[in-house]
């Protein structure tokens, strides 16, 4: 199986560490890293899932991010209008989208604490790859 990972430059000091606990994990699944692409931020991903979920040698994509709360609830829109965008794009393409995206409401040492989620993330789009070769059988 192939999988892309797109990753935000935003937080990088999180988000990088996020993008090598992924790439071991899709490592130990034996799972081909096709391409990383790095974002400026979450809310920049939802153009480059499209037009990487398009592509035929891509069976998933991860998307890794941190959003930090700040003084205003803009954490809380950018991480909603995010997850929205994955879920559109995954049914629309039927492949899966892996959310790792940390956040909204943390701090910043509570982002820190958290980067183990994005294997999380790969683990979901490898499971789902394999299930929907499954129901297609």
């Amino acid at each position: 199986m192939r999988i892309a990972i797109i990753v935000s430059d935003f937080n990088y000091d999180v988000t990088s560490r996020m993008l090598e606990r992924a790439e071991r994990h899709a490592a130990h699944h034996q799972a081909e890293l096709a391409e990383v692409v790095h974002v400026p931020g979450v809310f920049d991903m939802a153009p480059a899932i499209k037009r990487l979920i398009r592509r035929d040698d891509i069976d998933g994509v991860v998307i890794l991010g941190a959003v930090i709360k700040g003084e205003t609830m803009h954490d809380e829109v950018i991480s909603h209008a995010i997850a929205q965008a994955a879920l559109r794009l995954t049914v629309k393409y039927e492949k899966p989208v892996g959310l790792g995206i940390i956040g909204p409401g943390m701090t910043h040492e509570q982002a820190l604490e958290r980067i183990d989620r994005a294997q999380n993330a790969v683990e979901a789009v490898v499971r789902m790859i394999k299930t929907l070769e499954e129901i297609d059988r």
